[in-house]
């Protein structure tokens, strides 16, 4: 990994003062460069596969219906945004990449409490860390290597639209909140201007960084690769709930951008020269819990109150003081008997075994979750299929009104497409993919090297020049239990496997009472 990130880093450092000393405009491109299809990666927030109506979604639903699609992908667990953005941009896991939730817990920049992810949070840790942010080589570095770039557009959160392309090279970060490089803000504003605040925040950024694709992206002399993400329905959903009119609207109102995108395209004449894949980071469920983790650790006596350093929580993971292993066993078993605690994680005796050291547990292993920085226990809240008034299934024991970030298959289990002159038309998908095999294939595309240490795979079964695939994969039930003087607290994963990779499916826990 050294070697090739070293070999990325001088690379990008070259091409960078080329850049402002050579290149008054940044998004000049090298001229005499031969004519490439390009790459649109497109994201929208939180989108459960049966969003995609042609009421709610006409114009996805469209590309939709002539696309190759991808019936067994998935998001990657922890199902939250910034994991799943750093995973997509990396080809990695958590395990790999070092990102571990929208929360995170760096010692060296923060010993007493998790930080967000915000770009602000992100470089803080950066410069508190001696080694780098992400641990796992991104396309736009391996772009970069190549004498490419890649430009991100997104209206959500800094810290998202950051990981999508850290070290952002010849390429560029556009969002309303973080323009990258610096020295390129002036321009962007004075030629896509502020964000107007005509109507509901979120539809004016939706607009505003689809402006600047349409300026940029598909400029003739634009980016190799260039990719948008939609915060929505991801804000609406969480807000007021999944089927609620505003998330519809919501739904609706990136819909219509993603259909400013086609038509564009299709008036510039370049809809045969761009490939575009689509996914998003995560599903979503309805809320119905009232319990704080945190809280019931403090309840339990485990933890002496907010502001302690006995154990530091991020999200659903346990950060344990010194790693007591007795307390950690205390906490597992606490937390077995709880009706709204899931599936536990704790880390492996030996790299690579599914068992978690802690009985009833499965490893951080078996989710790819395991990496340096990890913790000492990993939570996902219970779920059940309950649906909600508006009659979307899946339902977990989180607080608040609707979200995502936990292991059941309605967060899991997302929606893939694929169209353009590289992808065949109209394929249906039956292997299991995940958002960590979009990047090797965007390289699979262009012929560039796969890193070794990326997880992900080229997805060929959807590529044109694949003129026959037909591995076989398995599913996989792992199962382990505990029993308790309460009674016996039962956990399974279920698996695809394919050859060497391991698709995590979704989890689901079983408690029998005395």
């Amino acid at each position: 990994m050294k070697n090739i990130l070293a070999k990325v880093k001088l690379t990008g450092l070259a091409v960078i003062v080329f850049t402002v000393f050579l290149i008054p405009d940044l998004f000049a491109q090298i001229k005499d460069q031969p004519a490439k299809n390009k790459t649109l990666i497109v994201f929208f927030d939180g989108l459960r596969p049966d969003y995609i109506t042609p009421e709610q979604m006409p114009n996805l639903f469209g590309f939709k219906e002539k696309a190759s699609y991808g019936k067994a992908h998935h998001s990657v667990f922890p199902t939250v945004t910034r994991v799943n953005s750093a995973s997509y941009a990396t080809g990695s896991y958590p395990g790999t990449h070092g990102l571990l939730g929208n929360a995170v817990y760096f010692p060296q920049a923060n010993k007493t409490r998790a930080l967000g992810t915000t770009y602000e949070d992100l470089t803080k840790i950066e410069g508190a860390i001696s080694g780098p942010l992400l641990t796992a080589v991104s396309l736009g570095e391996v772009l970069e290597s190549a004498g490419e770039r890649m430009m991100v557009f997104s209206s959500g959160t800094t810290g998202q639209a950051y990981l999508q392309n850290h070290k952002v090279g010849r390429g560029a970060v556009i969002n309303p909140d973080l323009i990258l490089p610096e020295s390129s803000k002036s321009q962007v504003l004075a030629e896509i201007g502020t964000v107007a605040l005509s109507g509901p925040e979120g539809n004016d950024r939706h607009r505003w960084i689809t402006d600047a694709l349409l300026k940029y992206g598909f400029d003739k002399q634009g980016p190799l690769v260039s990719a948008i993400w939609f915060s929505d329905p991801d804000g609406a959903a969480h807000k007021y709930g999944i089927g609620s009119t505003q998330a519809v609207s919501a739904i609706q109102y990136v819909d219509a951008q993603f259909g400013r995108i086609l038509q564009e395209m299709k008036t510039k004449g370049i809809s045969d020269h761009y490939n575009i894949i689509i996914s998003t980071d995560h599903g979503f469920v309805t809320h119905t819990g009232q319990q704080n983790l945190v809280g019931f650790l403090i309840q339990e006596g485990f933890k002496k109150d907010k502001e302690s350093d006995d154990m530091v929580i991020a999200e659903g993971a346990i950060y344990v003081k010194d790693h007591n292993a007795d307390v950690v066993q205390k906490i597992v078993a606490a937390l077995h008997k709880q009706p709204w605690v899931g599936a536990v994680f704790t880390r492996s005796k030996k790299r690579g075994e599914i068992n978690g050291w802690v009985e009833g547990t499965f490893s951080f292993d078996a989710v790819h979750y395991n990496h340096e920085r990890s913790g000492d226990i990993l939570i996902a809240p219970n779920w059940n299929d309950n649906k909600n008034d508006k009659g979307y299934a899946g339902t977990d024991f989180s607080g608040g009104v609707a979200g995502h970030g936990g292991s059941s298959p309605y967060e899991v289990h997302i929606a893939l497409m694929a169209d353009g002159p590289d992808f065949k038309k109209g394929f249906q998908g039956e292997l299991p993919t995940s958002n960590i095999d979009i990047t090797p294939t965007v390289l699979g595309i262009y012929g560039l090297p796969v890193p070794v240490q990326m997880d992900g795979r080229v997805m060929q079964e959807f590529l044109k020049k694949t003129e026959k695939t037909s591995p076989k994969f398995k599913k996989q039930t792992l199962e382990t239990q505990v029993k308790y003087p309460w009674g016996v607290y039962k956990l399974s994963l279920e698996m695809s496997v394919l050859d060497k990779y391991r698709y995590f499916d979704y989890s689901k826990t079983e408690r029998i009472f005395n």
